[in-house]
């Protein structure tokens, strides 16, 4: 008499799968305003934990014809993001080693220099 779910498996996996993005996002944000080396590492590994979740559980929808996959890309266009992503990530370093090396310190001058969100990071430190 109890075993029926109050919602039908298809919606619980959406939601499921929903909640997992969510989490996904905030511990990517997690990581990446943690200033302690071991808590964003241990942000980092709950991230990948819950990335192979939502993978395993976005499969298991997909076998069972509950979650259509999307268009597929052009190679053309995952090259060209690629390429501009990698353009970013250059000047990116370029810059950090610049303004770490102009100031004569290992680490860069971004970290001195970003503003702290109050209420935000002070749970992550």
């Amino acid at each position: 008499m109890y075993n029926q779910s109050l919602l039908p498996q298809e919606d619980m996996a959406y939601t499921i799968l929903a909640d997992l993005k969510r989490v996904t996002r905030e511990y990517a944000t997690a990581a990446t305003e943690a200033s302690c080396p071991s808590i964003r590492n241990l942000f980092t590994q709950l991230l990948n934990s819950t990335l192979k979740m939502q993978g395993h559980l976005y499969e298991t929808m997909k076998q069972a014809n509950m979650y259509s996959a999307a268009s597929p890309a052009l190679r053309q266009e995952v090259d060209k993001q690629l390429r501009q992503n990698q353009q970013t990530q250059q000047k990116t370093a370029q810059f950090l080693h610049q303004t770490s090396h102009n100031a004569g310190y290992a680490q860069p001058a971004a970290q001195h220099h970003a503003p702290q969100q109050q209420g935000h990071n002070s749970y992550y430190m």
